[in-house]
């Protein structure tokens, strides 16, 4: 949806919302991917499938290619994860990843209510395997330290876009 169009990516409880949220302070045109183009599905065929499991949490890949394509805005920020970046990632100028310490993790896990994606115990301990082994981030990026304050943050993946 923008003549730019920039991801932003990073595991659960990285502040890819937060940042989202910050960008359209801003001003800026952002898409928090996890609400406005996820749903349950097969990451390789994108059919849709009953049930939530982390491994199935993917973005709709139509919808994103039309934003992508819509030259509206100047610059359009998609932040969100998703396990089939690997069939939009080359649509976008660049792409970024959020990343944070161990204890910055654990403590903005601690805080998220039982019903958002990382507040049971179950759910945390996938999302620490996730943040130790990288295995869901896009490869070839632009690491972000998001463990600063959320203003930052923002500054610091705009400074990377100019």
């Amino acid at each position: 949806m923008g003549i730019k169009n920039y991801l932003i990516e990073g595991v659960s409880g990285t502040g890819k919302t937060s940042v989202a949220l910050a960008l359209r302070r801003r001003g800026y045109h952002s898409i928090n991917g996890d609400t406005e183009l996820a749903y349950q599905g097969d990451p390789k065929t994108g059919k849709p499938v009953d049930g939530f499991a982390h491994e199935h949490h993917i973005w709709n890949v139509g919808k994103v290619r039309a934003l992508v394509a819509d030259r509206s805005h100047a610059a359009t920020f998609f932040c969100g994860g998703s396990r089939n970046h690997s069939s939009f990632i080359d649509l976008f100028d660049r792409v970024f990843v959020l990343e944070v310490d161990l204890a910055t993790l654990n403590r903005r896990l601690a805080a998220r209510p039982p019903g958002e994606w990382g507040g049971r115990p179950a759910e945390r301990r996938i999302i620490r395997r996730l943040h130790a082994t990288k295995e869901d981030v896009p490869k070839g990026v632009v690491t972000i330290d998001a463990s600063r304050p959320i203003e930052l943050v923002v500054d610091a993946i705009l400074e990377k876009c100019s």
